[in-house]
């Protein structure tokens, strides 16, 4: 009698972790599709993400969910050992263990949009503005103009930063026609007002909306912040007080960008709606 080979072993890495629901979005899409395996939360030192990757691989472990404020460095880690939306996004947020190496995937822009397209949100012909220029932001830029985003008008409190992710996607020459630009905060508004407003900062994390000018809205828009919690977010609040329509948070995408990771590291798509009905019912439970 043989015994049982252990679960094969991931984990979501990050600083800070200790709030990431991914162990049981994992967990839960392991029991749908009956695919066993142990998923963890890493907190990495923020000067000490390579040292803590290299060591959860000689630990047996076989893929990382990669969070604030490694998405860059994920990228770098990869090398040449990157998926095409990684190459483009220059950021990663799944690393799979693979012939004695990482390889970089970036499923964000996927979460995304489907959630996006999930809330009814149209995206084609749409005016996007993209607030942040971090890991967060790179790896949708690509989902957003493929769904057909006429305009996307990325803002950042540093402005240098949005500038050389615009120049990276002009660089990149993706083939498609949406045109992208750059400014700071200020620069945020637009004629007329934006359909779509994203905050793909941290801002979140520290209970706080990022310095946006009023007026950003148009008749109808939409507001998606990429964080999540049980009550609006701060840039929720905000958005809905400058006349957003729709304010959502980023529950769906974290669940969206989590079964496209599943799908890449078990080869099963996992159904992503149960696990979000799960998750929105424990966040205004509490647990």
């Amino acid at each position: 009698m043989t015994e049982a080979s252990p679960p094969a072993r991931y984990a979501v890495i990050g600083n800070p972790i200790a709030h990431s629901r991914s162990p049981q979005i994992h967990e839960m899409f392991s029991r749908q599709t009956g695919r066993p395996l142990r998923y963890e939360r890493l907190l990495a030192p923020v000067d000490g993400f390579a040292a803590a990757a290299a060591a959860f691989a000689a630990e047996g472990g076989q893929g990382m969910n990669v969070t604030v404020p490694f998405k860059q460095e994920a990228y770098r880690l990869c090398g040449a050992r990157l998926s095409d939306r990684a190459r483009l996004a220059g950021a990663v947020n799944t690393l799979t263990w693979r012939g004695g190496a990482w390889h970089g995937c970036n499923t964000d822009g996927v979460g995304l949009v489907g959630d996006l397209l999930r809330l009814g949100v149209a995206l084609d012909g749409a005016s996007v503005l993209l607030v942040g220029a971090g890991g967060a932001a790179r790896g949708v830029l690509l989902p957003l103009a493929q769904a057909g985003c006429a305009r996307i008008r990325i803002v950042n409190r540093t402005a240098a930063r949005a500038a050389e992710l615009a120049a990276a996607w002009a660089a990149a020459d993706a083939g498609l026609f949406t045109e992208v630009s750059a400014g700071g905060l200020d620069d945020a508004a637009r004629p007329g007002g934006w359909n779509l407003v994203i905050n793909a900062t941290a801002s979140g994390l520290q209970d706080a909306a990022p310095g946006l000018p009023g007026g950003l809205y148009a008749p109808g828009a939409a507001a998606y912040d990429m964080m999540y919690g049980a009550r609006p977010t701060p840039f929720m609040r905000q958005a809905e007080a400058d006349g957003a329509a729709l304010a959502a948070d980023g529950l769906g995408m974290l669940v969206g960008q989590a079964a496209e990771s599943f799908h890449i590291w078990h080869g099963v798509r996992p159904d992503p709606a149960p696990v979000l009905a799960a998750l929105r019912e424990a966040l205004a439970s509490g647990r």
